[in-house]
């Protein structure tokens, strides 16, 4: 069984192992892999692992032997995945390994955007504490969780995850979902029109798909109350991130935080990078220690499944 991984250090960068898929086959591990070099890599391998790297209708021409397309991700927009039925090719990703550690970012940002935790840290390293007369000084606004209302879009174990932590924190949660019939917490549902008008936070938790890109555009940031918050720990796809951008220069909202974009890296020219009142991290919500852990641990039993004929997490249906 020949294994080729192609993009190991987007999930580890030697603090976590990659022996429990290595040492299932002869496996060639490359750390980064331009797309262009793709199927050169894969050759005659009968797997590939990968996480973002485009394993596309090329690719499988190309590639006769490949049987076998695992991913370190839940998300499996970046494989053709009717070119993999036509090659008779099993595709398996991981849901659900990253639910807290994503759900644990949306409220770190959160948390730090009403509390100015940065901006309170960074007066305090400047000397204005040191410097004041009083115990306390609360000139940079902050303000309460508790009775606002957070706006779930997509309702799946990290949306639903989110919604618990938010009702802790006594937020009233809303929620527009693609699957209605799967709330069965009583969170109420809501069109999105409702959702964009009502919500003091709006948290992006769905898949992207042809039929939702850009679905944050300048219409529905129009909706929005001018103090709402937008965070968005999902795809970068689903936000136009030009009107997003000009929505928070303007003042149209009251900020955002983002940790995914539409082309990662991020460019230089991306039109969010000096937005106003935006916080922006690199793409890091799934990236905890204990999440690639499992990740990986995922990952190696997919494999391990699909070679002894019973695979699971197989999204290509064959």
């Amino acid at each position: 069984m020949k294994i080729v991984i192609l993009d190991a250090e987007t999930v580890t960068r030697n603090d976590v192992s990659l022996d429990g898929i290595t040492t299932l086959g002869e496996a060639k591990v490359y750390g980064y892999t331009p797309n262009d070099e793709v199927a050169a890599r894969i050759a005659d391998a009968d797997a590939v692992i990968c996480n973002k790297c485009l394993v596309t209708d090329e690719v499988f021409e190309s590639c006769p032997n490949l049987k076998y397309v695992g991913l370190f991700a839940t998300g499996y927009n970046n494989i053709d995945i009717a070119s993999a039925r036509r090659h008779g090719a099993v595709v398996c990703n991981v849901p659900a390994y990253s639910t807290n550690s994503v759900a644990q970012h949306t409220f770190a940002m959160i948390l730090n955007y009403y509390n100015k935790i940065a901006e309170y840290a960074k007066t305090v390293a400047d000397g204005d504490w040191v410097n004041y007369k009083l115990f306390s000084y609360f000139y940079i606004p902050t303000s309460e969780l508790a009775g606002k209302t957070m706006g779930i879009i997509g309702y799946g174990d990290i949306g639903r995850k989110t919604a618990e932590i938010a009702r802790a924190f006594e937020m009233k949660v809303i929620t527009y979902t693609r699957s209605p019939h799967k709330v069965t917490d009583g969170t109420e549902v809501v069109s999105l029109e409702e959702l964009l008008k009502r919500s003091d936070v709006v948290s992006l938790h769905c898949p992207l798909t042809e039929d939702n890109q850009k679905m944050i555009n300048a219409e529905a940031l129009g909706m929005m109350k001018q103090t709402a918050l937008l965070v968005n720990t999902a795809r970068g796809g689903l936000v136009d991130e030009y009107a997003l951008a000009k929505a928070l220069d303007s003042g149209e909202i009251g900020g955002a935080c983002i940790d995914v974009l539409t082309l990662e890296p991020m460019r230089e020219d991306c039109p969010l990078r000096n937005a106003k009142n935006c916080t922006i991290t690199p793409h890091i919500a799934w990236a905890p220690r204990e999440t690639r852990e499992r990740l990986l641990k995922e990952v190696a039993l997919n494999l391990k499944c699909w070679m002894e004929g019973k695979p699971r997490n197989n999204v290509a249906g064959l």
